[in-house]
């Protein structure tokens, strides 16, 4: 069901090659997207409607949710479900309420101060996914940090859904509902994106896009970034677990069963110093899965080049292994989980010990869940308040401060070529550099 990489050996010393990832070729799809963007460009919320039809197979006559559509969701909310999202909301509020930054001046020289000012993003699209499940989770996610960020103006958008009357799934209207958010789209895939991008006479343009979405979507943010801000080209969804023979393995296996249920091309990994664990996962799998509902989708994501048991000779080896990787989701599992978790260098998010799986990450824990895939961990963060802000420093040094840099200036400023630059400062001073 699952195959095994053994590196007891010793690690390769190209160790990234090595590990199990998901085909996700963003490129290939590019051709496919271009020209959808650019037909979005010039003929706006039409060419929405018509992708939405060709590819959605639905028909619309509006891009844009009636608010009556979105309370009527709330109002039809199963209680436990609308009592989930009410906690999810506020434990995500009060982590990201923490991140929010506070402005900094600094005193460079007497006089010469510059301040740090953090200033959100002035309009953000959120798109939120739709497909083989449904994702109110993400509106959590995508919303609160921007809300908390003070984001003046935020747009919803979720693919139509033929099921629904062409809206997005009512779920998802329903988490904006009680997210407070009123401007939500009927638009999926990458003319959303470029909807966003470029505006329509439903939409007005945005300057930062955040939130998951498929190869189509990722591919979209690649040819449009620059036009807006992207938050990243999330592919995948990934989990890796580092594990010695302390831990369980029907915890391990139903953890690497909860993300190959998302999708036939997600990731899980369990890397072990034990092979008698390994073995148990093995085993615990086979009766895990043949139980799930989504048997032949976890089946198939579990069998595939992106999922794995890595043998490795020790815990030590195990990190090596963990931070080459990059997960999106690391969870540990050994002994003093805290300690070997605190190592860890490269991972969207890490959950520590037996009792923090990713689940309650995706939900309830307060973290985000909208996380860097494909080995991103490396060098990029998942969404948070810092996301949507921006940090502007502000300059404002008095004449006798400029006076006492002047010199220097001039001198760099000749260094460079660049005699203009130092002539700006020695203007302000007769045409000369001040005593």
């Amino acid at each position: 069901m699952i195959s095994t990489i053994d590196l007891r050996g010793g690690l390769p010393a190209d160790l990234r090659a090595t590990l199990p990832r998901a085909d996700f070729d963003v490129e290939a799809a590019l051709e496919k997207v271009r020209p959808i963007c650019e037909d979005v460009r010039h003929h706006g919320v039409e060419a929405v409607i018509r992708y939405t039809r060709d590819f959605d197979g639905v028909e619309l006559t509006s891009t844009r949710v009636p608010a009556e559509a979105i309370a009527a969701a709330l109002e039809a909310l199963d209680p436990a479900v609308r009592d989930a999202l009410e906690e999810a909301i506020r434990r995500t509020r009060i982590v990201h309420r923490e991140q929010r930054r506070t402005d900094v001046a600094t005193q460079v020289v007497p006089g010469g101060t510059v301040t740090e000012r953090w200033i959100p993003v002035d309009r953000v699209g959120l798109y939120v996914p739709g497909g083989r499940a449904v994702y109110p989770s993400s509106v959590v996610m995508n919303v609160v940090p921007a809300q908390e960020a003070g984001v003046p103006s935020l747009a919803v958008t979720s693919p139509a859904q033929k099921d629904f009357g062409g809206l997005p799934h009512p779920t998802i209207l329903a988490a904006c509902a009680l997210l407070g958010v009123d401007e939500v789209y009927a638009a999926g895939g990458a003319q959303a994106i470029a909807m966003f991008a470029y505006g329509t006479r439903e939409c007005a343009p945005v300057d930062l896009v955040t939130g998951p979405g498929n190869i189509y979507v990722a591919a979209a943010k690649r040819t449009l970034k620059g036009v807006i801000g992207i938050d990243a080209e999330a592919g995948p969804t990934e989990i890796a677990v580092l594990a010695d023979a302390t831990a369980d393995a029907a915890y391990v296996a139903a953890d690497l069963i909860s993300q190959a249920e998302h999708d036939t091309l997600a990731a899980s990994v369990l890397v072990t110093d034990s092979p008698e664990l390994a073995a148990a996962v093995g085993d615990e799998l086979a009766v895990q899965v043949a139980a799930t509902r989504h048997v032949e989708r976890v089946t198939e994501a579990l069998a595939g080049r992106q999922s794995a048991i890595v043998l490795v000779a020790s815990i030590e080896d195990g990190l090596r292994v963990v931070n080459a990787y990059g997960a999106e989701h690391l969870e540990i599992h050994t002994a003093d989980a805290p300690a070997v978790a605190a190592r860890v260098r490269n991972a969207g998010a890490v959950f520590v010990g037996a009792y923090s799986p990713v689940s309650l990450g995706d939900y309830l824990a307060g973290s985000n869940h909208v996380l860097p895939t494909g080995g991103c961990a490396c060098h990029s963060s998942g969404l948070s308040v810092q996301s949507f802000l921006r940090g502007v420093h502000f300059v404002e040094y008095d004449r006798a401060a400029l006076a006492e840099a002047t010199a220097r200036v001039v001198a760099l400023a000749e260094s460079e070529d660049l005699p203009a630059h130092g002539a700006a400062l020695k203007a302000r001073f007769d045409g000369g550099i001040p005593a």
